[in-house]
């Protein structure tokens, strides 16, 4: 797959000589093929700059980390089933304070 660094810089190229978001698809499509970033994608980069938000880099995203999945936890865990194998994960989570949803 194309770089897709290399199609943002493209799309901020095309944004700076001043070409319609519509243009930028037609020649990205042209010139990466199949690989070329979708429609909803330029639109989405078109928007971030008309904003002015001219960096290349993704855009952070919304939702919460996960901060279950640690080393602590991990070792919480694999000690309460080396210690008797046979709980179940509800017994697990009881003992242990994490929930197996958080973990997923």
């Amino acid at each position: 797959m194309a770089d897709l660094k290399e199609q943002r810089v493209c799309i901020k190229f095309c944004f700076l000589l001043g070409k319609t978001a519509t243009e930028t698809v037609t020649m990205l499509r042209e010139a990466f093929k199949e690989e070329a970033l979708s429609q909803a994608r330029v639109y989405e980069w078109f928007s971030w700059f008309k904003s002015g938000d001219m960096s290349l880099e993704d855009q952070p995203q919304s939702g919460r980390p996960s901060t279950s999945r640690n080393d602590e936890n991990i070792q919480k865990i694999r000690d309460a089933i080396m210690f008797d194998h046979r709980r179940t994960v509800s017994e697990l989570e009881a003992l242990t304070g994490v929930s197996w949803s958080s973990c997923q």
